[in-house]
């Protein structure tokens, strides 16, 4: 699932104290460096300090996600949420939390919702697609991915995944043309995302080796 490794903390638009901002981009920050108790450490702050933010507990949600705290992470998002039920990231991040427990019928709830609040939302079209992939839903499952497709975002992974959707489908000439797709959109990244494109090009490179084993 695309989503449990790539979804980017939600940060408000609106005009925020700088002190505020700063705090948000340290969290950005240690989430990069994979430094989760540090980021949790500062959203805590920032939620005392700013009172109850939809956005702060969505973000805290995400790192306890990503850390492997799924109790903490559902309960952030549904305070989120509560606070205001119309942010797509979101729904998102909580239909993220259904997939990492298996509850692929709740998670595709949640990303229809992102969707239907943000059409351009290309990572829920991906997600989405990758959860009809899990559910036997190969051809809806392209669909999502040729959505997504059309933004022109995030192009490796909706082609990445969209050839593992064709190779599960048996489509194996179709695959190797989306996985070297995938890696040629790849092969120029920012040194920031160097790990992250690592991991996925990684993960396709294995995908392909599964056709010379088949062989």
């Amino acid at each position: 699932m695309i989503a449990d490794s790539v979804v980017a903390p939600y940060v408000s638009p609106q005009c925020l104290p700088e002190s505020a901002r700063e705090m948000r981009q340290r969290v950005q920050r240690a989430m990069q460096q994979g430094d989760y108790p540090r980021a949790i450490a500062i959203l805590n702050m920032l939620i005392v300090r700013q009172g109850a933010q939809a956005e702060d507990f969505n973000n805290r949600g995400l790192v306890h996600l990503w850390n492997g705290e799924l109790h903490k992470a559902i309960r952030d998002f549904d305070h989120a949420l509560a606070l205001n039920p119309e942010l797509p990231a979101v729904y998102n991040n909580r239909a993220n939390y259904y997939a990492a427990l298996g509850d692929l019928e709740s998670a595709l709830a949640d990303y229809d919702r992102t969707i239907d609040l943000n059409p351009f939302h290309v990572r829920a079209r991906i997600n989405r697609g990758v959860t009809l992939r899990e559910l036997g839903s190969y051809d809806a499952a392209l669909e999502s991915f040729d959505d997504a497709l059309l933004f022109n975002q995030f192009a490796g992974e909706a082609y990445a995944e969209r050839g593992r959707t064709y190779h599960l489908r048996g489509d194996w000439n179709c695959a190797i043309a989306d996985y070297r797709r995938s890696l040629q959109q790849w092969a120029n990244t920012s040194e920031e995302m160097t790990l992250t494109v690592d991991s996925c090009r990684y993960r396709v490179m294995g995908w392909i080796s599964e056709f010379s084993i088949a062989a």
